[in-house]
């Protein structure tokens, strides 16, 4: 598998990157499946595909200069920034067939970073339909997540994105982030500050895990830049698409 550290410079171009990845997949202009790794360096909000901007604090979000900007793929409306690492792979259902099931595509996934972040941190679990876990620090609450995913799946190819809190400040987030229009029964009536966690590792640890387990060895050079730029200009500038 090819390896992508890249973080671009704003928001639009990086949620433009992960796409682009995925149409260039499609047309058959990468050698091969993918890994990125990249973190922000300011916070924003993503919604779903289909999210609607009432989970949002859109006036929180507009004093505070907090961009709100919508993706691709299913799941929940999420909080990035600072201390998040965001992971995307693309994936080839041609050699996998059983990414074609949704049900499959997020065990295959999941489980593949279950296992990578396991020496990182006991108990780490699956929850919901594509969420990790950990224990709760007191004994008999329920887990506390620490990475929300979801995947996109075009003509034969797989984009799995997602993302791993380790060091941010789950303060902020029910500050711009309303409560979400479903819940995971796991969750219960837990607003996000008891809902979320940070997972104990750096993230230097959390890269090496993830690109050992994936295999990704190999540096991807040659990444769509004019697709990515065309998509953030004229599709990412706005979350109303």
């Amino acid at each position: 598998m090819y390896h992508l550290p890249l973080t671009l410079e704003t928001p639009a171009a990086n949620l433009a990157l992960d796409e682009a990845l995925l149409d260039a997949a499609v047309e058959g202009q990468l050698p091969g499946e993918v890994l990125r790794l990249w973190e922000p360096t300011e916070f924003f909000v993503v919604l779903g595909r289909s999210s609607k901007v009432a989970e949002v604090h859109a006036e929180s979000c507009r004093q505070d200069n907090v961009a709100v900007l919508r993706r691709p793929s299913g799941g929940a409306t999420i909080l990035t920034g600072p201390g998040c690492l965001m992971y995307a792979v693309l994936l080839d259902a041609e050699r996998r067939p059983e990414l074609r099931s949704v049900d499959r595509a997020h065990e295959l996934v999941l489980s593949t970073i279950e296992r990578a972040l396991a020496p990182l941190a006991p108990g780490i679990a699956r929850q919901g339909t594509s969420d990790l876990t950990i224990p709760a620090e007191h004994p008999g609450d329920p887990p506390v997540k620490f990475s929300g995913n979801s995947l996109r799946l075009r003509r034969g190819h797989l984009l799995y994105h997602g993302t791993i809190l380790y060091d941010f400040p789950l303060e902020r987030i029910e500050h711009w982030l309303a409560d979400p229009a479903r819940r995971p029964t796991y969750r219960g009536e837990r607003g996000h500050r008891q809902f979320v966690t940070n997972l104990p590792a750096t993230r230097k640890a959390l890269e090496s895990a993830l690109i050992a387990a994936w295999n990704a060895n190999e540096p991807l050079v040659d990444w769509p830049r004019e697709r990515t730029n065309e998509l953030a200009t004229s599709r990412y500038a706005t979350f109303e698409w």
